[in-house]
């Protein structure tokens, strides 16, 4: 292995953290500083590209992948056509636009320094949110699960299957990620991410692996999945509380229970049957009972297809109320627009890469690039007094893809001027409540011109070699498609 030592600050990764708004003496300046990528580096010892004349180094190639996950041209000659206008703008001599080296030097990140990264930088935003964007002064962490599909090559089918459901050939691989937001910044704290078949899989399967990124004092908010027995009576040992909603299985005749008011219970949950991914040791030691707070909330706003849910919690005393508690169940469906933001604003799904570690490489530094906008977007709330929520993710990326070019070269005062320009650009773009707003859950234009590939396209396109026909274009009305059917 090459040895490398990095300078004390190194102007290599200057632009890399000006272009997100990390300079000193600016709000949330040291969520990814200077010295934070060196130390990372250090540890994963992420030694490349070293000698004077190498172009890929570390600093330009992380800087290359996070502009390529957060573009919308991803591709990989788009993105090295970007590096060749970063050096060209600092004065150095422009690499090949050939993609093998880019290739090459973003295969030699290490993932664990990607990850390490993207778990610094939602740490350091969260940490330093003020206590107003806080639910009582508590840390809110909200968790869920997605998928993603990858290209379907052999190495990726092998690490992440297809359903079993799908004939061989007619799908995709499919990877499970299972994510762990905060409510006040929206920040990533961490992920795990896995395949979608075989044993130890499921979403609660793969949050155990995030199980140390809960603290004394969080709230975690979730769905009606992760409503288990050993969840909850893990986290009450950690001392931390939850607001899960109860899982269809379970109803209120079953527990032993008493009324505190309307709508309002105290349960008594018993110590289920040993599960099979436990140890006799571990189920022994969960309590016998848990005593638990449901609470029934009644939705009557017109237009919302849940009438009735039943939230369960650990927040107990007077002073939180029920409505409290339905508030902060409320929140959670921010993890969804969160996802949404993650897939389809910033087009992580579907993944491009052609193997599982490059697939996993593309998944966390689109998290740690979508922590970076968090950043910003936070900035821009501190200084208007608004929180990071109100404002809009999809315009903040829409923006910073335009300032970019300008934050990357600026210097001292400049900087700080343009970037607050930015700030003020994000501050009109606000996503505030919108009571009431109900939209059906269908689309007026069809969008599908073509009928599904039911065969696998080698095959496929061995008929049309063959002399076979392309019967593939959708009918466009009813009197064609019986045309096509005799």
């Amino acid at each position: 292995m090459l040895s490398y030592t990095f300078p004390t600050a190194p102007a290599s990764f200057q632009s890399l953290c000006q272009t997100f708004g990390q300079q000193a003496g600016l709000p949330f300046a040291d969520v990814l500083s200077e010295d934070a990528i060196v130390q990372a580096a250090r540890r994963h010892h992420a030694h490349f590209a070293t000698d004077p004349g190498d172009v890929w180094n570390l600093s330009l190639t992380l800087w290359t992948f996070l502009t390529q996950c957060l573009s919308q041209a991803k591709d990989c000659a788009s993105a090295v056509v970007r590096a060749i206008v970063w050096r060209l703008q600092h004065g150095l001599a422009a690499p090949s636009a050939n993609t093998g080296g880019y290739c090459k030097a973003r295969a030699k990140l290490p993932l664990p320094l990607l990850q390490e990264l993207t778990r610094h930088s939602g740490q350091a935003l969260e940490q330093q949110a003020p206590a107003a964007w806080r639910w009582r002064d508590r840390r809110v962490l909200l968790l869920d699960g997605t998928t993603a599909t990858l290209p379907d090559t052999e190495a990726n089918q092998q690490a992440y299957p297809q359903p079993k459901q799908q004939q061989p050939g007619l799908g995709f691989p499919m990877v499970r990620l299972v994510v762990l937001l905060t409510f006040a910044t929206a920040a990533l704290l961490d992920a795990a991410v896995g395949p979608c078949e075989g044993e130890g899989t499921s979403e609660l399967a793969l949050f155990r692996q995030l199980l140390d990124t809960v603290r004394p004092k969080d709230v975690l908010v979730a769905d009606r999945h992760f409503c288990t027995y050993w969840l909850v009576a893990w986290l009450l040992e950690r001392r931390a509380d939850v607001a899960f909603r109860l899982h269809g299985a379970r109803h209120l005749h079953r527990y032993q229970s008493h009324r505190l008011g309307k709508d309002d219970w105290l349960i008594r949950w018993e110590r289920p049957a040993r599960w099979a991914w436990m140890d006799e040791d571990t189920w022994r030691q969960l309590p016998e009972f848990l005593l638990l707070r449901m609470v029934r909330v009644r939705v009557r706003r017109p237009g919302y297809r849940t009438r009735l849910i039943k939230v369960v919690t650990t927040l107990g005393g007077s002073d939180v109320s029920k409505d409290d508690i339905a508030q902060l169940y409320h929140w959670r469906w921010h993890v969804e627009l969160d996802i949404r933001n993650l897939k389809s604003t910033l087009g992580m799904a579907p993944l491009r890469c052609l193997t599982p570690e490059m697939a996993d490489k593309e998944v966390w530094t689109h998290f740690l690039g979508y922590n970076l906008l968090r950043t910003l977007l936070a900035q821009a709330a501190q200084q208007s007094g608004l929180r990071p929520r109100q404002l809009s993710f999809a315009a903040a990326l829409h923006a910073w893809q335009e300032f970019r070019g300008l934050l990357q070269h600026a210097n001292g005062a400049e900087y700080q001027t343009q970037l607050r320009q930015l700030w003020g650009v994000l501050q009109v773009h606000r996503v505030g409540q919108r009571p009431g707003r109900v939209e059906p859950r269908r689309l007026k234009r069809w969008q599908h011109k073509y009928q599904r590939l039911m065969c696998p396209r080698a095959q496929a396109r061995a008929q049309l070699l063959a002399g076979g026909t392309d019967s593939q274009r959708r009918p466009q009305d009813g009197a064609a498609a019986k045309e096509v059917n005799q």
